[in-house]
């Protein structure tokens, strides 16, 4: 039949529902290589090569030496191993990548491998794969065995007293680093000490982090009262990299910076951010990461957060997208770097798609599944909101025993969150003050105890605990300061986790990859606990009494409850 003209415009009471959906809000874009809208495989992409002469590469991806920039340069003299490079290059890439998903093949060999390949190579590789062959790759490729979770612990008003609350509570739940940042600037150091003290109430062994300008952030460091740095961002073009007025030279010396003073760091990078700096020169999202990911190989950083991370609203307007992203975090470790995959940005307004995009890091594992998961509700996190925050906790504890699989977090009952929220706001009192800063009321620990978001705050005097903040830079106040004054007024549990910590800055175990640190004060890493996966049976595996904690969800009933 025809459609009468005066009902032409009559619209579909069903497109009308979808487009009322919450994914309808979210931006996609069609693929534009010019500009780099495009994941995986741009026309632009360089075909692989590598040649190599009386040592040196003198071809790269279709480059002379002579037409190198500065991250071809980096690459090819720190990165690619020119004695396997030639052999490497002339091995079929549908080999290498089944290569990857085969369980037959060792995780070693496939480093090795990964020694001769250029940027190109590794992503031709990666283009033959569909992502359940890459979370197949990458369950193998990690280069921990244990998978973990890495948190962010803020507020929109930097309250130090609630900071530290937040910080026990995600502690409590498990997670092995947690990173805050600051709304104003020189509230800076508070929330680290805050972040340290919070953290290590419930249980030792939490790496914490206050991601902020790369001098500040080190100096803390130094004071102790950080133990690690991940914000160090490096860039796939060379007229990206000038943007920060930085060099893969200058890069790595800074990483060098927080080795030898004992600080875990890793570099950070991610699909997208040379779009949103204008400067791809018509590459694709990862191919320019991969050149990251082998620039941070070839500075000796033990690590790289990756996985867009901020900027993953541009991978995810594309298509293939989202499967970039998984591809990226697959090419870190095949370089044998640890990974923390991302997760951390909220890119879209359906819980559907943002959950999908979560379970290719999370049924795999990975490093770091989060980084991170904010512990806070989203608009009181000053990273811009994560994947999922505080309110998605149950869903996802759900999903790890639904799933049998672990994503770095367990059950807590709500009695044990409030005893050891009370007890770190308490501790960060007793600090402020033995230090001399501005007093912390009562009235303030009852509510960081208790509440959900700085809106349940009462107000702090922000000038005057500006004067007490700059007295830590200016005086040199340490994180051994900070257990001296907890020992005094009785926190010694506290008081020796963080002098715990401090130690294993001395030691430098914890600079080895994909370290983290347990509640015994151990570090794990890959060097102690590396990835064996070789299929079926082997491999991490959740059993025993961490399968039982992760089992036992608050909500469940039991043949006794009907009774």
């Amino acid at each position: 039949m025809s459609i009468k003209a005066e009902e032409s415009t009559r619209r579909s009471k069903r497109f009308e529902i979808l487009e009322k959906r919450p994914v309808n809000n979210d931006g996609f874009v069609k693929e534009w290589p010019e500009v780099g809208f495009v994941a995986m495989s741009s026309p632009n992409d360089p075909s692989p090569s590598v040649k190599v002469r009386e040592g040196k590469i003198i071809e790269l991806d279709g480059k002379k030496r002579e037409e190198f920039d500065m991250l071809d340069q980096f690459i090819a003299d720190h990165t690619i191993d020119p004695k396997k490079a030639e052999s490497i290059m002339k091995m079929d890439s549908l080999d290498i990548a089944r290569k990857l998903v085969d369980i037959n093949v060792p995780r070693k060999e496939i480093i090795e491998i990964s020694k001769g390949m250029s940027p190109a190579k590794v992503v031709e590789v990666l283009n033959h794969l569909n992502v359940v062959e890459l979370m197949m790759a990458l369950q193998k490729m990690r280069a921990r065995k244990t998978p973990s979770n890495q948190c962010h612990v803020t507020n929109v008003r930097d309250n130090p007293v609630l900071m530290a609350a937040d910080a026990a509570e995600a502690a409590l739940l498990g997670f092995d680093e947690q990173e805050t940042t600051v709304g104003v600037v020189r509230y800076a150091p508070f929330n680290a000490l805050a972040l340290l003290i919070g953290s290590q109430t419930a249980k030792g062994g939490v790496l914490t982090q206050d991601a902020l300008e790369e001098a500040t952030e080190l100096r803390l460091a130094m004071l102790g009262l950080t133990s690690y740095a991940e914000t160090i961002s490096i860039y796939g073009t060379e007229s990206t990299f000038m943007d920060g007025d930085d060099t893969p030279w200058s890069k790595a010396f800074l990483a060098s910076a927080y080795a030898s003073r004992g600080a875990k760091m890793r570099f950070t990078s991610g699909t997208g951010s040379e779009v949103q700096l204008a400067g791809t020169e018509g590459k694709s999202m990862l191919y320019l990461e991969t050149r990251c990911v082998m620039m941070a190989k070839g500075a000796g950083v033990q690590g790289l957060q990756n996985g867009s991370i901020s900027c993953i609203g541009i991978p995810a307007s594309v298509p293939s997208g989202i499967r970039a992203v998984l591809a990226e975090n697959l090419t870190t470790t095949m370089f044998d770097l640890e990974v923390a995959s991302g997760n951390d940005q909220t890119f879209s307004h359906s819980e559907i798609r943002r959950s999908a995009k979560m379970l290719c890091q999370l049924l795999p594992g990975t490093d770091f599944i989060f980084s991170g998961f904010s512990a806070v509700p989203n608009y009181e996190d000053m990273f811009a909101g994560s994947n999922m925050d505080s309110a998605d906790v149950d869903d996802f504890l759900v999903i790890q025993r639904d799933m049998k699989v672990d994503g770095g977090l367990k059950p807590v009952n709500e009695e044990e969150v409030i005893k050891y929220r009370y007890r770190a706001a308490k501790a960060l009192q007793a600090v402020f003050e033995e230090l001399g800063f501005p007093v912390i009321t009562d009235e303030e620990v009852e509510a960081a105890t208790y509440g959900n978001d700085s809106n349940d705050m009462p107000p702090r005097n922000v000038v005057e605990d500006l004067k007490a903040t700059e007295r830590i830079l200016n005086e040199g106040i340490t994180g051994l300061e900070a257990a001296l004054a907890l020992v005094k007024h009785g926190y010694e549990e506290i008081a020796e986790r963080i002098f715990n910590m401090l130690k294993q800055r001395v030691a430098g175990d914890y600079l080895q990859t994909s370290a983290i640190i347990n509640e015994e004060n151990e570090t794990v890493s890959a060097i102690n606990d590396e990835n064996d996966y070789t299929g079926p049976g082997t491999g991490y595996r959740l059993s025993g009494e961490r399968w039982e904690e992760i089992k036992n969800i608050r909500q469940e009933i039991s043949k006794d409850d009907l009774k």
